[in-house]
């Protein structure tokens, strides 16, 4: 038997020695390579943090004290040590979560998997804690050192800072590349004095003495605050010569390290020396991410934050992609534009390979702006930048809109700044879960004036509405689309006088039964179930708004000449396009009935998308089934009778 499966909770790891520590390090990167490599996941961030994460449950004592991850695609080592090893189904229907999860154990506490927030809850929680009187009670939060390119950790550690008494470790898990850990006998040797003189730093009569000496140095007159700022400015000077210290001193709070991530000892030395301290610390870790595994290392991209199915041995993909993926579409298109308008701007939060600008920033280098994981900042900047004569282009996925609404909603559209917002992992996203389906971003843009929305059905469409998008220069354009390969073009049969394209016209006769809304990639659904109503009888057209907002007019006047409208989106129904179609049917005064077909207003749990959509009834088969029923009358909403027609609920039309 193995160490790792003698672990079956955190604290079957205090009995183990350094060397049996070492060895089981060894152990679950070998089991995470293995299991990784058949499931697919995030394999390079968890490689570089085991011996972190075992120091973190040695020194801690979970789920009394609580380990808050930021973000959550690093705790799979904290999974293997908390009782869950079958790995087999990871990130599948009904397998482990690839993020904390409260459902499968106690030790999970926050799920998100949106960057920079774990302080705040950190905050929150050592908060509650001093005031139910449970203060003696640690909250850990391992935050890796791109979570701190965000604003919302520096205003929870403004907060955190101010409060010497509670009991909160912050541990940076730095992997950057410019951070590696020295090696050689003399830094060996410095790295050893280092630590001494943070374990002396730490221990409450240095802090005793320290707030003695300097209360008796402010107290003693001109003279001894002079002698106080002078050897305050020495020892601060020494400090940041030593080991830079950062913003995190100058807001109050005790520093450590910097510490080599990968060395046992030293990890759990300084997380002992930070559970000791009287108030919150920040432990700073440097590790490599896809530690101990080659192919990892060697990747230049991202050393396998994240990998599809691949060979454990050469960390090559299994399955090579059969056709172009939208993010690939619009990375080439963005870089075309760039070529042909000098004026356009690209701007990603730290995901520039995962959005597609990779080959707009070789082209065009000076004009590809990283501003790390700040959404906020991205959008206002765009804002900004749309002042100065250029068009921003900002590309986030789309669950990661929501963090960036208010800049959107005031900074962006209020002004009418020309700024075109690319979203992509639209819709069901499918194995990351319910934070990163894309589906909230259709219903908040209902709410914006002035904004338009395109959702491109296929690559050429893509492309199309792409450059209509960055032609716009009075007010915010969205353009949306799907994760994965895009599907096979889709010719449209006319393009009406507003934008709108027809897809299909099935069944003759001017009074036709229904009128399908068919929202960017579900237009292959959306033929399909027109295919199956029109076997039945049914007539039927097929529409691709192409702009869901503002809403086209053609629609209305298409709608009025149908018996029932059916709107299929992959967002949510709940103030979804629909929604909006309906709104602006009835402000024209067209009563036809109109049923939203979208994703219910609830967290979607991990699956492949297939998986998910047939779990939530977006099937062609039940959609078909539940349209007939409403042309049939009998399922609300009830299809209008047709001219002359008095229909009784439940009666066969004669068509």
């Amino acid at each position: 038997m193995s160490l790792l499966q003698t672990i079956n909770e955190p604290r079957d790891l205090q009995g183990l020695d350094m060397v049996e520590m070492h060895q089981l390090a060894d152990e679950i990167r070998t089991f995470l390579i293995d299991n990784v490599a058949r499931t697919g996941g995030h394999l390079g961030p968890n490689l570089g943090v085991v011996e972190l994460t075992l120091g973190i449950h040695r020194i801690f004592e979970s789920p009394r004290d609580s380990i808050i991850f930021d973000t959550g695609h690093q705790s799979y080592v904290h999974k293997l040590v908390t009782g869950r090893q079958d790995f087999a189904t990871l990130r599948q229907q009904g397998g482990l979560s690839g993020y904390p999860e409260r459902a499968e154990s106690v030790h999970d506490i926050v799920e998100s998997s949106h960057a920079s927030s774990s302080l705040s809850w950190a905050d929150g929680i050592s908060r509650a804690r001093k005031l139910t009187g449970e203060s003696d009670r640690y909250v850990v939060a391992l935050v890796g050192d791109g979570a701190l390119t965000g604003g919302m950790a520096w205003e929870a550690v403004n907060n955190i800072a101010a409060d010497k008494d509670r009991r909160v470790v912050i541990v940076v898990n730095d992997n950057g590349r410019s951070y590696a850990p020295t090696i050689g006998g003399l830094a060996d040797q410095l790295a050893g004095l280092r630590r001494q003189l943070d374990k002396f730093r730490t221990r409450p009569a240095y802090e005793q003495t320290m707030d003695k000496l300097k209360g008796r140095l402010k107290d003693s007159g001109a003279i001894g605050q002079f002698a106080y700022k002078s050897l305050h400015a020495t020892k601060k000077g020494f400090k940041d010569w030593w080991a830079p210290q950062g913003l995190f001193e100058d807001l109050g709070m005790k520093y450590l390290g910097p510490i080599d991530g990968h060395n046992q000892a030293a990890v759990e030395e300084a997380l002992q020396q930070a559970k000791h301290f009287s108030g919150p610390v920040i432990v700073h870790v440097l590790t490599e991410k896809g530690r101990g595994y080659a192919p990892a290392r060697a990747d230049e991209a991202d050393q396998f934050h994240a990998v599809g199915v691949i060979d454990p041995q050469t960390g090559e993909p299994l399955k090579k992609a059969s056709a172009r993926s939208w993010t690939s579409v619009f990375g080439e298109e963005i870089a075309d534009i760039a070529d042909e308008r000098n004026d356009i701007v690209a701007i990603t939060g730290a995901m520039l390979l995962p959005v597609g600008l990779k080959t707009m920033s070789e082209r065009h280098p000076e004009r590809v702006l990283d501003v790390g994981i700040a959404e906020q900042h991205a959008m206002t900047s765009a804002a900004g930048l749309a002042f100065g004569g250029l068009h921003p282009v900002v590309c986030v996925y789309a669950t990661f809109l929501n963090r960036a609404f208010d800049q959107l909603l005031m900074d962006v559209a209020l002004h009418k700044a020309g700024v075109t917002v690319v979203l992509d992992r639209a819709g069901v996203t499918g194995p990351d879960g319910p934070s990163h389906h894309g589906m909230w971003d259709m219903a908040l843009m209902q709410i914006i004036p002035g904004v338009h929305l395109a959702a491109p059905r296929d690559a050429v469409r893509l492309c199309e509405e792409l450059r209509e998008a960055v032609a716009i220069k009075d007010a915010p354009t969205v353009v949306r689309f799907s994760k994965g390969e895009v599907g096979p073009e889709i010719v449209a049969l006319e393009r009406l006088h507003d934008g709108v394209e027809v897809l299909a016209k099935l069944g003759s006769g001017e009074e036709r039964d229904v009128l399908i809304v068919s929202v960017g990639a579900m237009s292959e659904l959306c033929l399909d179930v027109a295919s199956r109503l029109n076997a039945q009888g049914i007539t039927v057209t097929v529409v691709d708004p192409r702009w869901v907002l503002p809403v086209p007019r053609s629609i209305i006047g298409l709608a009025a000449r149908h018996r029932i409208v059916v709107c299929i989106e992959d967002g949510v129904r709940a103030g979804g396009v629909g929604s909006r179609i309906r709104q602006e049917m009835r402000a024209a005064g067209v009563d036809t009935a109109l049923n939203e077909v979208g994703l219910p207003t609830e967290f979607l749990a991990h699956g492949t998308r297939g998986e998910v959509m047939d779990r939530i009834g977006l099937s062609a088969a039940q959609i078909a089934n539940d349209t007939l029923a409403q042309v049939l009358g009998t399922k609300v909403p009830f299809a209008r009778p047709l001219p002359g027609q008095d229909l009784p609920t439940g009666q066969i039309p004669q068509l």
